[in-house]
């Protein structure tokens, strides 16, 4: 086996299979609706769960051609939007081949982006993963029991 990441952004799912979190960003980030994006996933799940902080122009473009009507965050909360942006991280992982266990499965849209006042962020802007599954603990708790 050889290492291409950090060690730390690496992780084993529940059937063996070694993921690079850093490598999955980068490519979901060629989404256009997504602005910035934390992958997640544990060796007690079988798939991976993200976090997104969608392209504001680009969603309430979407949104308008969709009839999904409301403010920014009412359109990031519609499961419409869920199963939209599900679809947009499907289509770049079956464009860049990714294989069944780096596809993400269940998605969660915050319209507040990712910042350095609730610690998720360092000053170089990298993510702080543990503050991630911290802060965002509950969501992943609810997006693993609803698949």
């Amino acid at each position: 086996m050889k290492i291409i990441d950090r060690k730390k952004n690496m992780f084993k799912l529940l059937q063996g299979e070694y993921v690079s979190v850093e490598n999955l960003e980068t490519i979901f980030s060629l989404v256009p609706s997504i602005d910035s994006i934390w992958v997640y996933g544990n060796s007690f799940e079988s798939f991976l769960v993200a976090v997104v902080n969608p392209n504001k122009e680009s969603l309430e473009q979407w949104a308008v051609e969709n009839g999904v009507s409301g403010d920014f965050s009412t359109i990031c909360e519609n499961p419409k939007t869920n199963a939209y942006i599900l679809g947009e991280l499907l289509r770049i992982a079956k464009e860049k081949k990714l294989t069944g266990f780096e596809i993400v499965k269940a998605v969660h849209i915050d319209a507040v982006l990712f910042d350095m006042e609730r610690d998720l962020l360092t000053p170089t802007f990298k993510k702080k993963r543990a503050q991630f599954l911290k802060y965002y603990q509950s969501v992943v708790n609810g997006m693993y029991k609803s698949k």
